[in-house]
């Protein structure tokens, strides 16, 4: 299982080649770190966020891998969502961002 630090690591330089999300997601593993995407910034500071996606590390590394999928997440309670509408208008983009920072 990957550090936070290596999660991090990845999804910064995925982001990095796609930084025009628009708005800023922030990623709370559940007590194990936090990982804000703000374009191509993204750092471990717990700011604001215009999403908030409440998950655990291993859930986040199962979704980046294609081995958990998101909508079965949610509706079991481990991938939780801090607006619906804007995560369904970002999707496309996490998910890139996801596939390109897989191991």
């Amino acid at each position: 299982m990957a550090t936070l630090e290596e999660l991090t690591d990845r999804i910064r330089r995925a982001a990095a080649s796609d930084p025009a999300m628009g708005k800023s997601v922030k990623l709370d593993l559940k007590g194990e770190g936090v990982i804000h995407i703000a374009g191509a910034a993204v750092t471990n500071d717990d700011k604001p966020a215009d999403l908030t996606v409440t998950l655990a590390k291993r859930d986040l590394e199962a979704l980046g891998k294609g081995e958990l999928d998101p909508v079965r997440a949610m509706m079991s309670g481990r991938l939780k969502l801090s607006d619906m509408s804007l995560a369904m208008q970002l999707q496309p983009r996490i998910q890139a961002i996801f596939e390109k920072a897989r191991d």
